[in-house]
């Protein structure tokens, strides 16, 4: 049986990451509950709004430069992880579909990554061309920050650097479930019928006009909506993964207390048995 202190150390050590568990997961819950907020407020109108511009964009005579449909040769992949770890298997999640999407999916033709989060940074660039890495918008999540990185994602399509490109993302159901998604992020991709839906409507300016104005906002709300889905996501993922390390650990220590209780038990019955048994050989 397992020496006393040796138990007593592994206790303490049980104890001490439980503590660190279960704070973690009262700060990711804190956190959890701002960036929900934020994604189910905005989510109304980045759909209406992508919706708008998908059927604006399918009633036009002549396409533009947004939505080119070329033949696929360069892809880039937009993966949105975290920074951090410690949050299940949000982040491998992402992982697995980066690589999915590059050796099956679009097998054969130049894949590379752009990294929004330390993660897929370090993992997906060990095998793939990573091109930019904006894991320090995390830092400061505002629209202002991400329509820089839509910019430059606009500049690489239009100027046919990349003939399609993706996101991959992670986007918050709940604190306990996350849906891995792939949207086409450029060129935009026409909702069917939407000739005849956009028959009925008066533009002012121009329908051309109208369009080209949209297509920018829309792109960078789009973006701007996977990032904070995966940022809600996150926070939702660890809590969950920090409740189930936190439970884990207490089962553990309680384990280790029983088994704790039974040799102290033992070596107190052993002492019982050899004085025991010393004062009946001085009897005798």
């Amino acid at each position: 049986m397992a020496n006393l202190k040796e138990i007593r150390n592994r206790i303490a050590s049980v104890s001490s990451t439980m503590q660190i568990t279960s704070a973690m997961k009262m700060v990711s819950a804190a956190k959890l509950k701002k960036a929900q907020d934020a994604i189910t407020a905005m989510r109304p109108y980045a759909n209406k709004l992508t919706e708008l511009l998908q059927s604006l964009s399918g009633s036009l005579e002549a396409g533009n430069k947004y939505s080119d449909n070329r033949e696929i040769n360069r892809v880039l992949l937009v993966a949105i992880t975290s920074n951090r770890g410690l949050c299940g298997a949000f982040n491998s999640n992402i992982i697995k579909q980066g690589y999915l999407l590059a050796e099956e999916t679009y097998a054969g033709k130049q894949v590379d990554i752009m990294a929004i989060g330390k993660k897929s940074n370090d993992i997906l660039g060990k095998k793939f061309n990573v091109i930019a890495n904006h894991s320090k918008v995390f830092d400061d999540l505002t629209f202002e920050n991400v329509s820089a990185i839509a910019e430059d994602l606009m500049e690489h399509f239009t100027t046919g650097d990349y003939d399609r490109i993706d996101i991959v993302y992670n986007k918050f159901k709940n604190a306990a479930t996350q849906i891995i998604m792939t949207e086409q992020f450029l060129p935009i991709v026409p909702m069917e019928g939407s000739e005849n839906s956009a028959a009925d409507y008066i533009f002012e300016p121009s329908k051309v006009e109208i369009v080209e104005q949209l297509i920018p906002k829309s792109l960078k709300t789009q973006l701007y909506k996977g990032i904070r889905d995966s940022f809600a996501s996150e926070h939702g993922a660890r809590m969950t993964a920090m409740h189930k390390a936190t439970d884990n650990a207490t089962e553990m220590r309680d384990q280790l207390k029983l088994t704790y209780n039974k040799a102290r038990q033992a070596a107190i019955t052993n002492e019982i048995l050899e004085i025991v048994g010393g004062a009946e050989a001085l009897n005798n």
